[in-house]
């Protein structure tokens, strides 16, 4: 198996100085109730003046400071974006037990399924001592989170593997089997992840600890002034099943906001329709380059809405 070269995911995940959606890429776009009538062609594009930029139409809800990367990626379109924080992560049961067994055991793999499972990660592997570990990560995104340990870690800490598509579920089927012994992986994960990557492997033969190192929750509070706009803006951007089920929390009746919604990919979007949101856009491929795309799909598509 040859090593996965963390630049060549981190370009994945870095749309160029200026972003112009590929024709091939694969966007999926739900409309689940019929939308008012357009008022202009399916050409329309969005404006990049200097005008449109100092009005926000992009609500992004990470916890405060993980916003960055999106904020200036839209930026690079002109588009300007209000910061409203939803979730927040928390301490999980197990995450006492990590350093630990990272210091007591070995292990083939160390899975890591998105970025604070990363952060999370690297602050055990760390107080452990550094052990020598290989990483299987779900993504680019993923990826860049090891990016400055990898230039200082002398090798010990190794992001060896990507699937062919950033979904946990497709991650498990790749994983490589090293040798003839059953392989051992550790999965350190949040509380709220489902059961479906520990299975998979299981299922596939790997010997698999599971460690629920943090959990999600809704922040504390909300700026109601902040809020009310929030609703008003054309796109709101959510990037994980809690924050769709926060936001849905807020706006009471989600049948009745008429706005769009621009998931970081599929699995966040399925949450979106079970809570019954209208317009749901998300990427084929999860990521941030896909993810904008989506984005800008969604603007295109309120921009015509009278």
């Amino acid at each position: 198996m040859a090593p996965v070269s963390l630049s060549s995911l981190s370009s994945l995940s870095h749309p160029p100085s200026v972003v112009v959606p590929s024709p091939c890429l694969q966007l999926c776009r739900r409309i689940l109730l019929p939308r008012r009538t357009p008022s202009c062609s399916s050409s329309a594009s969005i404006p990049t003046t200097s005008s449109s930029i100092s009005a926000p139409k992009v609500v992004v809800t990470r916890e405060r400071g993980k916003n960055g990367k999106l904020v200036n990626a839209l930026a690079k379109h002109g588009i300007n974006c209000l910061e409203l924080p939803l979730i927040q992560h928390r301490q999980g049961p197990d995450l006492n037990r990590l350093h630990s067994v990272l210091g007591d055991s070995v292990f083939d793999w160390i899975v890591i399924t998105s970025p604070e499972a990363g952060l999370v990660f690297l602050e055990a592997w760390k107080a452990a001592g550094m052990p020598k570990v290989r990483i299987g990560v779900v993504g680019a995104g993923t990826a860049n989170i090891f990016e400055d340990v990898l230039q200082s870690s002398n090798q010990l800490l190794d992001v060896a593997f990507a699937p062919s598509k950033a979904i946990g579920k497709v991650l498990a089927s790749e994983l490589p089997k090293l040798g003839d012994t059953k392989c051992r992986v550790l999965y350190p994960a949040s509380t709220k992840a489902s059961n479906d990557i520990e299975e998979a492997l299981s299922n596939r033969g790997f010997e698999v600890m599971r460690l629920n190192t943090y959990t999600t929750a809704p922040v504390d509070y909300v700026d109601q002034t902040v809020l009310e706009q929030a609703r008003s803006l054309p796109v709101v951007t959510v990037a994980s099943p809690s924050a769709v089920r926060a936001w849905v929390n807020l706006i009471s009746e989600p049948n009745e906001w008429e706005k769009s919604l621009a998931c970081i990919g599929e699995t966040t979007a399925a949450a979106a329709e079970r809570f019954g949101l209208k317009n749901v856009y998300y990427p084929k491929n999860p990521g941030l380059e896909g993810w904008v795309d989506s984005i800008l799909e969604a603007l295109r598509t309120e921009a015509q809405v009278v």
